[in-house]
C-alpha cells in the first residue's frame, strides 16, 4: 500500500465519517422516539468483534434485534430473522444500521472500506477453520467492503469462506478507485434498501 493511498484513504474516511455525523444524531433522535413503540429496548447494539490483528473491539450499531438475555447464535448458525423487530428491518434493509459505526472509523478501529468484522467468538472459530481467514485482518475491517457489495450477508463456514476469498482479493488490489467503487455500489445498494 502506497503512502499516498493510506493518506487518501485516511482523509476519506474522516471526512465522509464527519459529514455522516448529524445523519447519526437525527438517526438518534428518531430512533430514541420510534423505538418505544416499534423496537423496545436499548438505542444501541454494542458487540465485541475483531479488528486489524486480530484484536477485539466494540463495534457500534443500531439494534435491530429483540433483546435476549444471552446470545443464542453460534458460528456455524443462521441470522435469527425471527428476532428481527419491524423498525429492525427497516434500518437493515437500508444499511442504517451500520451509521453508527463512524464513531468507530473516527476512533481508528474501523474503516470506511474493508473485510466487515465479525463477532469475536464467531471469528476465534473461523481462524482455526477457515483457509485465509486469520490474513483478511491485515488491514482495518470496514462498514462495507467488497463482500458486501457483491456477495451480500452470508452465514457458516461455507458462507464465510466466500467472503474470505473476496475479502483477499480487496486487500491484495486496494486502492483508491477500488474504495470509490465499492463507496458507490453501496450508495445503490442502500438506495436500492437491499441489504440484510
Amino acid at each position: 500500500m502506497t503512502w499516498s493511498y493510506k493518506i487518501a484513504k485516511t482523509f476519506f474516511d474522516i471526512v465522509v465519517s464527519v459529514l455522516l455525523l448529524p445523519v447519526f444524531v437525527v438517526g438518534c433522535l428518531i430512533l430514541t422516539m420510534a423505538n418505544p413503540f416499534l423496537n423496545q429496548g436499548p438505542l444501541f447494539f454494542i458487540q465485541r468483534r475483531m479488528g486489524r490483528d486480530c484484536t477485539p473491539f466494540n463495534a457500534i450499531k443500531f439494534r435491530t434485534m429483540a433483546c435476549t438475555s444471552e446470545p443464542v447464535r453460534g458460528a456455524h448458525d443462521p441470522l435469527e430473522v425471527n428476532r428481527i423487530t419491524f423498525l429492525g428491518g427497516i434500518l437493515r434493509k437500508a444499511r442504517l444500521d451500520e451509521i453508527p459505526q463512524i464513531i468507530n472509523v473516527l476512533r481508528g478501529e474501523m474503516s470506511l472500506i474493508g473485510p466487515r468484522p465479525d463477532s469475536y467468538d464467531h471469528a476465534e472459530a473461523y481462524v482455526d477453520l477457515i483457509p485465509g481467514y486469520k490474513e483478511r485482518h491485515a488491514v482495518l475491517p470496514g462498514i462495507t467492503g467488497l463482500a458486501q457489495t457483491e456477495i451480500g450477508y452470508v452465514h457458516g463456514v461455507d458462507g464465510t469462506s466466500v467472503k474470505v476469498a473476496a475479502d483477499l482479493d480487496y486487500i491484495q488490489n486496494r486502492s483508491f478507485f477500488l474504495d470509490t467503487w465499492i463507496f458507490w455500489r453501496t450508495l445503490q445498494t442502500v438506495a436500492g434498501r437491499v441489504g440484510s
